[in-house]
């Protein structure tokens, strides 16, 4: 799939996802912003259109079939034609090896899924402004000293050209704005002594020393650097090497204050954490209601072993009343008591494990365990439609990384939507709960029922809040069920088997002997993908 739009826009800029639904995601947030956009699929035919196009600014997602995020870029930057690009990686994976990874190949940026509108258009100006610039002062270099000036001049970041040494040989009005000096005074000054602090220690890691001695391009942000007057100040730099004909001079350094940027970003994350805490609370008032609907069915329960202790204590009584007691009748009558009382403190013990709020972080979950506590739970369920559950565990199945409140909500969900769907259906077979570990190292959990199946709309609105095919359903379910396993790091769906009904399957991170996670998540799985 290829598309070009704006055939007269300045930037270029390149999408490559293998999922068509996070290419329209981008290509609706940047269609009007004045790019011209190219779309890819996969990875042959990204290399195909960065190589005729040469766009400023690539979005690659990492996780690719036949060839990955991370071969692409690695073939980018071994072009020539290519090599400037600026490649912005998209992936699920935010962990700080994938985005080493993804730098060390001659990443720009990293982006994580799901990624955020603001961020991404943000983002995707940053750099388009930068390789555009870095390309037309190649070109106006090779021209005219001149333009090459008015260039720099005219835009907002701050510029240095270095020379293998690392002095600054010449620095645009923005930099002196932003060191807080006149340009005269900067140039001829150490780059690395004059901003850096550790310069004196002859620290071989600081900010294009590499591009300057090597011709190795860097980029960095959260960077501290140093004003003539000693104050310093967050920053993003990016350093490309100075080459003619082949011959290293040094390094043309960009760079921007990111004080602001750093701040907003701080803001969203505690954005961020707040719509997190907001979703806690409506999970739990989702517990709520549904310990609200089986109340009177956990009423009969409970009153069942207190009946049984009633009596027994009567007979009890009554037998400690003769001359002569039984008491090894007596005993067992005592065993009996107890045993209900176990009971009854057990049925408590569930209810008020699923009611609390669930701690911060995740354990390490026994699947058959906590399926079995979740059948016990829907024992309710059970007897009001008057079904089954039949549960189906392997020998040997990995424990799972999550939440055990917020999992057990999810299966019991999902068992008595189960459970209500087949006897809308007059079907008497169980209830069908198994759990397996899937190709990605995930415990995957099914839920399968024997009602009349799932509406053909139902892959765009069953996982939307609000949406119900009950008459007197909420439609807080489903969507609160995604949140949670997406929370877990895990995938939600559906499918429909081909004998009928609906089965619905949620997976989890699995681990291993050691306690780490052998799962490999990827991005949560739409309504209808298995």
């Amino acid at each position: 799939m290829t598309e070009a739009v704006s055939e007269n826009s300045e930037v270029t800029v390149l999408l490559v996802d293998d999922n068509p639904q996070n290419l329209k995601v981008l290509y609706e947030t940047l269609k009007d912003k004045g790019y011209r956009l190219l779309i890819a699929n996969e990875g042959e035919k990204a290399l195909d259109l960065a190589s005729r196009h040469q766009p400023e600014v690539i979005l690659l997602d990492i996780m690719m079939p036949e060839m990955d995020g991370y071969e692409v870029c690695s073939r980018l930057k071994s072009d020539p034609a290519t090599a400037d690009c600026a490649v912005v990686f998209l992936s699920a994976l935010d962990d700080l090896q994938a985005k080493v990874k993804g730098f060390s190949l001659g990443g720009a940026d990293y982006i994580s899924k799901p990624f955020q509108s603001q961020e991404v258009i943000a983002r995707v100006k940053t750099h388009a402004q930068v390789i555009r610039l870095e390309r037309e002062l190649q070109a106006r270099n090779r021209e005219l000293q001149g333009d090459q000036t008015r260039i720099l001049n005219s835009i907002s970041e701050g510029i240095y050209g270095l020379d293998e040494n690392g002095v600054i040989e010449f620095a645009n009005p923005a930099a002196a704005t932003i060191m807080g000096c006149p340009v005269d005074e900067l140039v001829g000054r150490s780059f690395f002594e004059t901003h850096f602090a550790t310069a004196c220690d002859g620290t071989d890691g600081l900010p294009a020393r590499a591009t300057c001695e090597k011709g190795i391009a860097e980029n960095q942000r959260d960077i501290r650097m140093r004003r003539i007057d000693g104050s310093c100040f967050p920053a993003e730099y990016r350093s490309t090497p100075k080459l003619d004909n082949g011959e290293l001079h040094g390094a043309v350094v960009v760079f921007r204050d990111v004080t602001i940027e750093l701040e907003n970003e701080a803001e969203l994350e505690a954005a961020r954490a707040l719509v997190q805490e907001q979703r806690d609370q409506l999970a739990h008032a989702s517990r709520l209601t549904t310990m609200g609907e089986m109340a009177a069915g956990f009423a009969h329960e409970i009153n069942q072993p207190l009946t049984a202790i009633t009596n027994y204590a009567r007979v009890s009584k009554r037998m400690m009343a003769k001359e002569s007691p039984d008491l090894e009748l007596l005993g067992e009558t005592l065993d009996k008591i107890e045993a209900q009382s176990h009971r009854a403190s057990e049925i408590i013990r569930r209810i008020r494990s699923f009611m609390k709020k669930p701690a911060t972080g995740k354990e390490v979950i026994s699947v058959p365990t906590l399926l079995e506590d979740t059948r016990q739970f829907a024992e309710v369920d059970m007897r009001n439609n008057e079904g089954g559950i039949a549960l189906s565990v392997p020998d040997g199945l990995p424990d799972v990384a999550a939440d055990p409140i917020q999992v057990q909500q999810v299966a019991l969900n999902l068992i008595r939507n189960a459970l209500e769907a087949t006897r809308s259906a007059d079907a008497s077979d169980p209830v069908e709960v198994s759990a397996r570990v899937v190709s990605t190292g995930c415990v995957r959990i099914e839920v399968r029922d024997h009602g009349i199946g799932l509406p053909p709309d139902a892959e765009e609105k069953l996982f939307l809040p609000f949406y119900t095919t009950k008459s007197e359903g909420m439609g807080i379910g489903l969507a609160t069920c995604r949140s949670l396993i997406q929370a877990q790091g895990g995938d939600i769906g559906f499918e429909r088997p081909d004998s009928g009904g609906a089965l619905f399957f949620f997976t989890l991170p699995a681990v291993g002997a050691e306690g780490e996670s052998v799962c490999e998540v990827s991005q949560s799985l739409p309504a209808g993908d298995s």
